[in-house]
């Protein structure tokens, strides 16, 4: 089954301990698209500007990645600036370009509309819920969000909320969302909300699951290099939904073999900047490190 992503596509400049890069491609829906592309057809919604270039484009041309919802307005592509600390879960962004994305309102080709499966990236929650109304039924909607649009949009979000079945968020977004400095007493107070399930990524640490009936933890799979922390839960989202998609198991077995999924292709993003690693990729690749991740995991 398919997948529609609507999020960002950027130009990210990078810096880490491990060096740095200039104007590569970057964004939620770019991550996303090219991670879930190894189990299921993407669809990307999102948009660029007439400066977007062309060897930029080409990373994302696949047979598995749709890209007519991926608008070219006049004007520049958002742009994304930031550094990361020799503690690489602390970054600083130094410089934020919304450009074209400022007035994007987002329009699904019609053969976008049927797709049963939905993720919608960290852009403005007004935008998710405008392409929620554009869609017909789909059979499972995962969602993320940012502090930006918790501090500044949260009507327009706590709407959103109402209309997904899995929220992915960090832990620093949980305790924002709910007011809540516990792990699991966010999670409490956020299934409430409307979300039938919460992912949250808590970086080196894995992932936690929480539904109304169970709790699953993930660790993190352990990588001796960190270069690029920018994008991985981007790709642990299209993991986990590409292997639902794939799959068409939303159990609750089949969402925590998601959750590995999801965690595999995020351990191999961190390897290298921008989506270098994720495109030199191969489904092996990807089932080799999934069966060393679960050795790792049994007991």
């Amino acid at each position: 089954m398919s997948i529609v992503v609507v999020g960002s596509v950027a130009l990210d400049s990078i810096e880490t301990p491990s060096g740095r890069v200039a104007e590569v491609l970057g964004g939620s829906a770019a991550y996303f698209a090219v991670a879930a592309s190894y189990f299921a057809p993407v669809n990307v919604v999102a948009v660029v500007g007439e400066d977007f270039p062309e060897e930029a484009k080409a990373t994302l041309i696949s047979p598995t990645i749709n890209l007519d919802g991926l608008e070219v307005h006049p004007g520049r592509t958002f742009r994304w600036t930031g550094r990361y600390h020799e503690n690489l879960n602390m970054r600083d962004t130094l410089d934020l370009q919304m450009n074209v994305v400022a007035d994007f309102a987002p329009q699904l080709p019609e053969h976008y509309r049927q797709t049963p499966f939905v993720f919608l990236g960290n852009i403005d929650p007004g935008l998710q819920s405008r392409v929620l109304d554009q869609l017909a039924q789909p059979r499972l909607i995962g969602c993320d969000t940012i502090s930006h649009w918790i501090e500044n949009e949260r009507p327009a979000l706590e709407a959103v909320l109402k209309r997904v079945d899995v929220l992915i968020i960090n832990n620093e977004e949980a305790q924002m969302i709910s007011g809540e400095h516990n792990v699991v007493r966010a999670a409490r107070q956020i299934l409430t909300m409307g979300p039938k399930m919460l992912l949250v990524k808590r970086g080196e640490y894995g992932v936690l699951l929480f539904s109304p009936q169970s709790v699953f933890a993930v660790p993190a799979y352990p990588l001796e290099e960190v270069s690029d922390p920018t994008g991985a839960g981007d790709s642990f989202a299209g993991g986990f939904l590409g292997y639902l998609a794939e799959s068409n198991d939303v159990s609750e077995a089949g969402l925590r073999k998601a959750i590995v999924y999801g965690s595999v292709v995020a351990s191999f993003t961190v390897e290298d900047f921008s989506l270098r690693r994720l495109q030199s990729l191969t489904r092996d690749d990807i089932e080799q490190r999934y069966r060393l991740f679960v050795s790792l995991t049994k007991f």
